[in-house]
């Protein structure tokens, strides 16, 4: 959830959609205080320092709707704990559009702290299609798709090239390089997210749907994770501690101590997020001009990763949320989805920017991550999502600190999931 991105294929267009939802009156039916005004926007730290040039290019074009923005903590636990201390306070609360983790919709939809929004109103059909999925709860848009993310398997493209092997497509193909190839070049084999944080759920999850599991059903009111599916996954995983070709290092991985380890060439696989190959790639970098990026391997061919990224939510004490929703829309416009890429190094929601020759000469991991994406899958959706995720991490980092099998870890995870799924 760091980051965030904006809008439009040119002016016309924009005021064309911009026009068309103020002309329909749908603003009317969204609450109290409907209108146009200034606005407050409540993000996670903007990390690369883009999205105040772009709110920037807003505020010089609509005057009297200026927005406000206010940089939250980096950490994303942080972040929505700030957001919904705001959320509760109801009227009285600062924050009218928020950026929200698509992690966080169904919990937000769910205690009607966000409101609805017609999907007419916005260019949902110019999305990859996989996004939109994020942002609903009970077949309704709650929020609109602003940056996505998919996981990447990151590779050593020198090493695999010198032995003559192809990047894995298979998890029995990585296990075979990282048990080999890494140790001989005196590497670590392979490192995802494995602190028992948001990340671990993430790499837990994939895991699993990549064996063709899955952990919630039913929007969180069923619990479908005691499976074969589940037991290989959380296996493979468990399994590569166990054997060493995971670094029991990696068991207190984050993001960026992952990155660390492979940008400084101490790695020969790493799952993680496009920038994570950005940053390996740059100048500076021990591995620079070294890396391939390709979709993460399952059981018998390409796997499945998690969509991440934000999502753009109105409040439901938004003052002026026909405001609100122009901002949604020129933040999703096709100009400040460039600037999502450009100068954010964000994966944009828009489908043709990953078609952009231009882009990809600069991007080349664009259709790989075009390819992960429509092949990704959300998050466990739960108005308790929050709950389903401390779990999901407790006992997979159990399982793979070798505290308690595979098979332990599912039935675990199945009564533990249950339990919350019921209160």
């Amino acid at each position: 959830m760091r980051w965030i991105h904006a809008a439009g294929r040119g002016l016309l267009v924009l005021i064309v959609v911009l026009t068309g939802y103020v002309a329909s009156g749908a603003s009317a039916d969204e609450g109290p205080g409907d209108g146009r005004g200034p606005l407050t926007l409540a993000t996670a730290g903007d990390l690369t320092g883009y999205l105040g040039s772009v709110l920037d290019g807003w505020n010089r074009t609509h005057p009297g709707e200026e927005v406000t923005l206010v940089e939250l903590p980096d950490s994303a636990d942080e972040t929505r704990a700030q957001m919904i201390t705001d959320l509760r306070a109801g009227e009285g609360g600062r924050f009218d559009v928020l950026n929200i983790d698509v992690s966080w919709t169904s919990e937000f939809a769910a205690a009607g702290w966000i409101r609805p929004l017609p999907r007419d109103r916005f260019p949902l059909d110019t999305f990859l299609p996989r996004v939109v999925d994020t942002a609903t709860y009970d077949d309704r848009l709650y929020a609109v798709p602003y940056v996505t993310n998919a996981g990447l398997l990151l590779y050593r493209k020198d090493v695999l090239d010198e032995a003559g092997v192809p990047p894995p497509r298979t998890w029995a193909e990585l296990e075979r390089a990282a048990k080999t190839l890494a140790p001989a070049r005196g590497l670590d084999g392979y490192a995802g997210q494995f602190l028992p944080y948001e990340g671990l759920t993430v790499n837990a999850a994939e895991a699993v749907y990549s064996a063709g599991g899955t952990i919630l059903g039913d929007e969180g009111e069923r619990v479908t994770v005691d499976s074969r599916a589940a037991r290989e996954g959380i296996g493979f995983l468990a399994r590569g501690v166990r054997e060493g070709w995971i670094p029991r290092e990696a068991l207190a991985y984050k993001e960026e101590e992952s990155k660390r380890a492979f940008q400084d060439g101490r790695l020969l696989f790493l799952r993680n997020w496009p920038y994570a190959y950005v940053a390996a790639s740059a100048p500076g970098s021990e591995v620079a001009g070294k890396v391939g990026a390709v979709p993460l391997p399952g059981p018998d061919g390409p796997g499945t990763s998690v969509l991440g990224g934000s999502n753009l939510a109105v409040s439901t004490h938004a003052e002026h949320p026909d405001s609100a929703a122009r901002l949604l829309a020129y933040l999703t416009g096709e100009r400040v989805q460039r600037q999502v890429l450009t100068r954010g190094a964000l994966p944009p929601v828009r489908a043709d920017l990953y078609d952009d020759p231009e882009l990809v000469r600069s991007f080349p991991y664009l259709p790989t991550l075009r390819e992960s994406v429509l092949a990704a899958a959300p998050r466990p959706k739960s108005p308790r999502y929050d709950q389903v995720s401390l779990v999901v991490q407790a006992v997979v980092h159990d399982a793979m600190s070798g505290r308690q099998t595979p098979e332990a870890a599912v039935r675990r995870l199945a009564a533990e999931l249950a339990a919350v799924s019921s209160r």
